[in-house]
């Protein structure tokens, strides 16, 4: 079994914004481990990742707002300090509910970020 070395990424290494947003990705693969991270981060009240899937679990944690979960069928509201578990197969979204700024941090069990986009049966 190969061991896998201590890393540091900096912010250019992942982030697709280079102002203080916390946005983009870190796929576990480039680390040698089976976790992928995403950071998200919108100001758009109303704005958020669209009705899409994924064959792992998700975990999400909010860092700061609130935002409207929808999990299949569930929809529930979370703010700052909570988490948020989606099981593999099971469609969802989250959309920013302000006022101010939605940050979240996900974590993807897979080694890489796997998403199938889908029509949303309930926009909004």
């Amino acid at each position: 079994m190969t061991q896998s070395k201590p890393r540091i990424l900096n912010r250019a290494d992942w982030a697709t914004h280079p102002n203080l947003f916390w946005k983009g990705h870190v796929e576990g693969h480039t680390l040698g481990t089976g976790v992928t991270v995403l950071f998200y981060s919108t100001e758009e009240v109303g704005g958020g990742p669209k009705w899409h899937v994924h064959p792992y679990d998700e975990i999400f944690i909010i860092r700061e707002g609130r935002a409207l979960f929808t999990v299949g069928d569930e929809r529930f509201e979370c703010e700052t300090g909570q988490i948020v578990f989606g099981p593999a197969g099971i469609p969802h979204k989250f959309v920013n509910l302000g006022p101010g700024r939605l940050e979240t941090t996900d974590i993807h069990v897979s080694d890489r970020w796997i998403q199938t986009d889908l029509p949303d049966p309930k926009p909004g």
